[in-house]
């Protein structure tokens, strides 16, 4: 007789044949997710604080965005490699973006991801200062393939994969003194406008314009990396709007997508034309500027418009610290919904982490450079009531870890 074929799960595929990002993995099964929360296949629901690291801005599977995926997907997919044909939805895109920015930022190359931005964003400074030095900050993260690892500012992070880019030189976050390291060798300065990985570092409101001035004086590009703390998480549509500069190049990918992979880089005409010649095709994609991906990146941009959700992220941070006290937090850095709760060290947070998922159904993280600093990012739909929710399971996470 022969014997039934045994049933293999979910979690044992994950386990053997998806490749490992590390020795500990969550392995949370998500059957759905539904606004700010997460289902797992027995029903029970987890409140997501960290939004798949920045990447569900209007929560998870928006109807609008369903709608826009849904009508698109009824015309037709992929067609032809970047640049080629004229597609409606990603012109309709590159249109609606460049008008929430300055107006010499009109030229939007759609990339696949943040660190695919990335790359093309520091070919194509080289390419147009003609110059090779790179300088990014130190604690900075900026992707993983080689270009945008090579401007990580984490030792620890990239040694294993050298040797990387060459001239690349890091200078100190907030620094004023470092802006004298940019010189007439330098083809851009690459950073954050607000660091994610080293914790949520806000700079100064003397620092970017100082180092929008120094770039301007030595003739190198700034490009601003948004991708985590654009899209209407800090407040405004863009993070350097609160800092009165505006960027050479700008990128941007995570939030942009209603949760459809999808980044770009935007500069002006004139910059962005360097990809045209010398060689033709400078910069290439096959993927850049999916039909599928850009329909649900209109959709979410208008989104994000309609219910004004930059405006409320404010708000909402607010609620959030008013309520996440107690003695273990030391304190609780932010701007708009990227905030760091920090304690005294990873081996008093990975528990509040570990308490927090398992009894509470709460999915938060800590930070890759910053590991005793807990990531709150939740979806900027969050409601109050949910905000309330989640910082009562919070403390409740604390509370027990801390013995009370």
């Amino acid at each position: 007789m022969n014997s039934s074929p045994s049933v293999v799960t979910p979690r044992q595929l994950f386990l053997r044949h998806q490749a490992q990002t590390s020795d500990f993995p969550l392995l949370l099964e998500i059957e759905r997710a539904e606004g700010v929360y997460m289902y797992a296949p027995d029903g029970r629901r987890y409140l997501d604080l960290i939004s798949g690291i920045g990447v569900s801005n209007v929560g998870h599977r928006h109807p609008r965005v369903l709608a826009a995926i849904q009508a698109q997907l009824d015309k037709y997919l992929h067609l032809m490699v970047y640049g080629e044909l004229v597609q409606a939805v990603p012109a309709q895109l590159a249109q609606a973006l460049h008008q929430t920015l300055p107006a010499h930022l009109d030229s939007v190359y759609f990339t696949n991801s943040g660190t695919e931005a990335i790359e093309g964003a520091l070919k194509l400074a080289k390419r147009h200062t003609g110059r090779t030095e790179l300088i990014s900050c130190l604690n900075a993260y900026h992707g993983s393939t080689h270009g945008a690892l090579s401007i990580t500012g984490s030792e620890g992070f990239k040694n294993s994969f050298r040797p990387l880019l060459p001239d690349v030189r890091h200078i100190r976050h907030n620094d004023f003194a470092d802006l004298m390291l940019i010189t007439e060798r330098t083809a851009a300065v690459v950073i954050e406008t607000v660091q994610g990985e080293a914790g949520v570092r806000v700079p100064s409101s003397y620092y970017l314009p100082a180092l929008r001035r120094r770039c301007r004086e030595v003739g190198a590009l700034l490009i601003l990396d948004e991708i985590q703390c654009g899209y209407g998480r800090t407040g405004t549509m863009w993070a350097f709007e609160q800092f009165g500069i505006e960027p050479d190049i700008l990128v941007c990918a995570k939030g942009m997508g209603g949760g459809m992979p999808i980044g770009a880089f935007i500069s002006s005409t004139e910059i962005m034309s360097g990809f045209k010649t010398n060689p033709i095709l400078g910069h290439c994609t096959t993927f850049g500027g999916h039909p599928v991906s850009c329909a649900a990146a209109l959709a979410t941009l208008q989104i994000m418009q309609d219910e004004q959700l930059p405006a409320g992220a404010t708000a909402k941070a607010a609620r959030f610290r008013a309520q996440l006290q107690h003695p273990a937090i030391r304190t609780v850095r932010g701007c708009g919904l990227l905030m760091a709760v920090e304690f005294d060290s990873f081996a008093v947070l990975k528990p509040i982490i570990d308490r927090a998922l398992e009894h509470e159904g709460v999915l938060t993280d800590w930070f890759l450079f910053c590991d005793n600093s807990l990531r709150l990012a939740p979806p900027l739909t969050i409601s109050e009531t949910e905000i309330d929710e989640a910082c009562a399971a919070l403390l409740r996470a604390i509370a027990y870890v801390a013995g009370e």
